[in-house]
This record gives C-alpha cells, structure tokens and sequence, in this order.
C-alpha cells in the first residue's frame, strides 16, 4: 500500500465515519460468537517467570527489543516499553498547574516518582489482563469493538482511495466558478470529497451486493415493538425523552439482543446491534417512524454498513495489519488501567460527618474561600532576560515599558490567580505583598515552562468557611480522593513487588522540565 500523508489519513477518517455508522457483531474474523474480546490476537504482557519468587526493583541490563532505540528506553516491564520521550511528556502533564479542585501542588513531583507510576499503571495493565474480567464487560467489549472496526475500515477506505482523489483544474475552476467565495485549495478539497464520496459509495454498493444480505422482515415488528417500550416504558426513571445507552445493555433481556434481524455471508445484524445504531445517532436527529416496518428497515440498512465493509477488510488481510493490533490493545490498555483504578476508589469508604468537620479544621487554610492575586507579569524567553527586565525594574523604571520591551505575551493583561492555578508557584507568589514586584520566578506559559517577573497588584486573603451542607460535598470529595489515592499507592507497590520490572536510574538523572535555562 502506497504511503498516505497524515492529512490524507484525516480527511479519508472523515469519509469513513459518514459511511461506516452502525455497530455489529461480524463474522469472517471481525468478532466471533463466543465474544472473544476485540483485537485479543494482539501479543498479551505477561509476568516474567521468575516476578513472583524474585521481584526485580530498578536494574541496569539491555534494552528491551522493538522499535524503541535502547538509549531512549527508561524502563520495562513485561514486553512493555517507557522511552524517554514517554517520560517527558508525562513529566509535563504531572508538572502543569491545575484548577480542579482548588487546592493546588504543594511540590513538583520528579522524574523517577512519575516514571514508577507509569511502571505501576503498565501493571495495572498486566493484572487486568491476567484475572480476564474487565475486558468481558458488555460497556467495553464493546467499546473496543467499535474502535477497532472503525480503524479496520478505515484502512479499507484507505487502500481503496489511494490513487483515485486526483481532480482536475476544469473540476475546481467549476467550484470556485459555483461559490465565488472559494479559494483554489478549499475548491480542490471540495471537489476531491465529491469524488471520494461518489466513490466510496460505488465501492460500499458492490461489497452490499455479493454479500448476499438477507433480511428478517418477520422480526420487524419486534424490534418496532422493543423500541417503544424502551422509549415509553423504561424500567428506570428517565429524565430525558430518548433511549439511554444504558437501556440497551440493561433492560433487553439475552433473547431480545440476539434476535437476528439480518444475515450475510460472513455475519449478522441482531437486535442489539440494531439498538446500538440508534444510540450512535444524537437524539435529535433520530429517526421518529421506528414503530413502522419502513423505519426498522431504514435503520437495518445503517446497521448493516459497518459489519459489511470489516467483513471485506477481514477478507483482504486488513485485520492482520500490526498497527491495527497495537491501537485495539492501546485501546484495551485504557480500559484496563481506568476500570482498575476504578476499583480501588470502590473501596473507599463515605467519612463520618464528624471525621469530615475534623479534617475541615484541620486543614482550614486549604479550603479557604476565595484566596486570590490579581498580577500583572512579565514573560520572559529564558532566565538571563528576566534578570535584565528585573534589573530595569530595580532601576525605577515603569513596570509597563519594561514588560512591552521584554515581554512574550504584549497583549496580556493582569490576571486573577489562585492556588489551583498556580500550583506549587503559589507559595513564592503568595509571599508578595500588593505593589511588590517579584522574581525571577516560574510559571506555566501556553503549555511550557518560562521564567516571569510577576507584580502583585491586589491581595485578597479570603475567609475561613464554617462546615455546612455545601461545603459538606467539597470536604468528602477531598477525603475520598485522598483515600483512594492511599489505597491506589498501596496497590501500586504490591503490583511492584509482583512483576518484575527494570528502571534506567542513569537515563533520566537529567529529566527536569522545571530547570529552565
């Protein structure tokens, strides 16, 4: 297959979404009857043999093998890789102040600290994978199914479009002579999603048309009959006026989901993928005649799209692509680390009231109401420019010509901060005093660490709260997520003294995204 640019890719992913909605359970390899878990023919991580009896903690030794160069490779476990570039990217995202739920870091984390979690979340990983149960729940066996058939037809869309986009000048001139408004590259693209779409649209006709799909029309009223109970009857409240997903998987019983409502060479259409269809489409644009035999029918017809064109990639190799394998566990990857961190926060026990209005005592300054700096700053490309902007400043000279002279943003204004928003640069921040300038210090600037000269313009200490019903939610959210961040950690080092792992101690001593130059 002939090399496609990234932008190719995205505009054929557009295409592919337009013709492939609908879910279903295929044959021909797509997804077999006994609900073998989507893209479980990926290379699984397992323990080493020898984890168990002798748990390595971090270790110098080769590289694991792969596409990763070893002198970038930080970490192992299992056949699972960190490169260095993982690292970092981690390492920035742990670093980034946050405002969720107003308190703050109170210190940065370091490198080995974040690598050690990402070891741990790689055996999180590895544990889901062995006791086997998390993948088998309906919500994301399916989840994982329809990922990967939409990357599976993709590479079919792709493959069959290659080669066939190319327009001609007398087909764009026709554009921009129809819509004036049009520049040449928008009129190209344009024409070239006509032709994309006119053919894909031939290509889905012939696959529908040797497939030899064949329909139920007895079960039609079935499902027009289920769909107005689940819309009219729903067997819990429902505050909104469409089927819930929910529905789908809790209240149509085993029988009503497998009822066939479609059959082809390689597959079929049930109920539940029927079902499922319809809760692709947003509620306000589905179909209002699905108690008719003419709605059940349109919406088959949707169903059916999907399952038909895996069955053809399925049928031409497509399935067997290694970066098609490496996103379907990536994706069961995901599910496995979330679902697993689920279930510690499961675990975690509502405080008492009494413990709730002691840890609010205690920890009074946290929860103060309304702490905030309103600063004016100065953001500078590196270290040495700060120091000359502050020198300036020492000097007597006006805070505003300075910041135009040295400054990154020119257009930015003073600004409200928090602790929240600020993170562990609130404490340097916080000790300013209003018309005070401060600095160097550093900051989060558009997603990078830079050095500021901040000048406090107004303090506000805000007040201590009282324990009341409102504040009741905030003070149990904080206890619960310290819990479970406890039990999580607790976890974690089992796992690490289960598996056995290599951390390149050497490799990451100069990881530091905070020692700005």
């Amino acid at each position: 297959m002939k090399k496609t640019s990234s932008k190719l890719v995205l505009f054929l992913a557009g295409l592919v979404m337009v013709l492939s909605v609908g879910r279903v359970r295929g044959g021909g390899g797509a997804v077999n009857e006994a609900k073998k878990p989507a893209g479980s023919e990926a290379k699984q991580p397992a323990a080493k043999p020898a984890a168990a009896e002798k748990p390595e903690g971090p270790a110098e030794g080769p590289a694991a093998e792969g596409t990763a160069e070893p002198s970038i490779v930080v970490a192992e476990i299992g056949d699972y890789v960190i490169t260095k570039d993982d690292l970092v990217k981690r390492l920035m995202t742990e670093l980034q102040p946050y405002d969720y739920d107003g308190f703050g870091k109170a210190e940065p984390t370091d490198a080995k600290k974040v690598l050690l979690t990402m070891i741990a979340e790689k055996a999180m990983i590895m544990q889901g994978r062995k006791e086997g149960e998390y993948l088998k729940k309906e919500m994301n066996y399916s989840a994982v199914k329809r990922l990967r058939e939409r990357r599976i037809t993709n590479l079919l869309m792709q493959k069959h479009l290659v080669g066939k986009l190319t327009v001609t000048e007398s087909e764009i001139e026709a554009r921009m002579k129809a819509d004036p408004k049009l520049d040449k590259a928008r009129a190209k693209q344009m024409a070239e999603r006509t032709k994309a779409n006119a053919i894909l649209g031939q290509y889905y006709t012939e696959i529908y048309k040797k497939s030899n799909v064949r329909k139920m029309r007895t079960n039609y009223l079935k499902a027009a009959q289920l769909h107005q109970r689940l819309l009219y009857r729903p067997k819990a409240e429902r505050k909104v006026p469409w089927i819930r997903n929910s529905q789908i998987r809790d209240e149509l019983t085993e029988e009503e989901k497998n009822i066939v409502l479609a059959t082809f060479d390689k597959g079929k259409v049930t109920m539940k993928d029927w079902f499922e269809t319809l809760g692709e489409i947003v509620p306000s644009g589905r179909p209002q005649d699905l108690h008719t035999p003419q709605g059940v029918d349109a919406l088959l017809e949707r169903s059916l799209r999907t399952p038909l064109l895996v069955s053809e990639a399925v049928s031409l190799g497509f399935d067997k692509d290694e970066n098609l394998k490496k996103q379907v566990r990536e994706d069961e990857d995901r599910i496995l680390l979330g679902e697993s961190k689920q279930a510690r926060n499961k675990e975690v026990e509502d405080p008492t009231t009494e413990e709730m209005k002691a840890y609010l005592k205690e920890h009074e300054e946290q929860f103060r109401q309304d702490r905030k700096l309103k600063i004016d700053q100065i953001w500078c490309s590196d270290l040495k420019t700060a120091e000359k902007a502050k020198g300036e400043l020492d000097e007597g000279k006006d805070f505003e010509s300075v910041k135009q002279k040295y400054t990154l943003d020119k257009e930015g204004k003073a600004v409200d901060i928090s602790p929240g928003t600020e993170a562990y640069f609130w404490k340097d921040l916080w000790e300013g005093d209003p018309n005070e300038v401060v600095g160097p210090v550093k900051g989060s600037y558009r997603g990078e660490f830079k050095w500021r000269i901040v000048k406090i313009l107004e303090k506000h200490p805000g007040k201590v709260i009282e324990f009341s019903d409102d504040v009741q939610e905030r003070v149990k959210w904080r206890i619960r997520s310290e819990k479970g961040d406890a039990l999580l950690e607790k976890y974690c080092k089992e796992l690490l003294g289960k598996y056995s792992y290599k951390l390149y101690a050497d490799r990451i001593k100069d990881i530091n995204p905070l020692d700005i130059p």
